[in-house]
């Protein structure tokens, strides 16, 4: 059972030092750092070794909880992805280690916190929506076909003299597209 260590940091001008030492002090037998790699982005070579090297009964340490995960909903992900694997994670900073029950908790405890912050989100939005339909709001994208389009389509393919296909690419949209243009004409 090893320990491997995960560090980042953003810019090329932050130092590793800090994080490589405190992960090699906790234990870690190999160190995984990514180098001027933002959090937010989705591919981080070196975390991706990391997560490779891992086996069941292992366990991953970082300094922080940022320093892993994008948002609390990707590192949530992230940490359930290694339990189902039989792996471990352990934060120094926050003294979180999910091989221990009172860690798990506390991991979950953050988990339905984060689960909630995305329930009260999605509730605000779709009250934001209703309300600007309320007053009257368009909601979406609006339409690539006009109306006068999808009526001048609909008789050229009833006449015959195109095909769906043809007419669409006159248009310069998917077939699907005018289709659906088409069907918003049926009252």
């Amino acid at each position: 059972m090893k320990k491997v260590g995960y560090a980042r940091v953003s810019t090329d001008d932050q130092n590793l030092s800090l994080q490589h030492d405190a992960l090699k002090l906790a234990g870690c037998d190999i160190v995984f750092a990514d180098e001027g790699v933002s959090g937010l982005t989705a591919s981080r070579p070196a975390l991706d070794r990391a997560i490779s090297a891992l086996e069941p009964g292992d366990t991953l340490v970082t300094w922080k909880l940022d320093r892993l995960g994008r948002s609390l909903a990707h590192l949530i992900s992230l940490v359930g992805m290694l339990e189902r694997r039989g792996i471990g994670f352990r934060s120094l900073s926050e003294a979180i280690d999910t091989r221990t029950p009172s860690g798990r908790l506390l991991f979950h405890v953050l988990g339905a916190l984060a689960e909630f912050e995305r329930s009260l989100i999605s509730e605000r939005t779709r009250a934001g929506i209703a309300a600007a339909r309320v007053r009257g709001a368009a909601i979406g994208r609006p339409p690539k076909l006009s109306i006068q389009q999808a009526q001048a389509a609909l008789m050229d393919l009833a006449a015959g003299r195109l095909s769906l296909r043809e007419i669409a690419d006159r248009l310069r949209v998917s077939p699907l597209t005018l289709s659906r243009a088409m069907c918003r004409l049926a009252p």
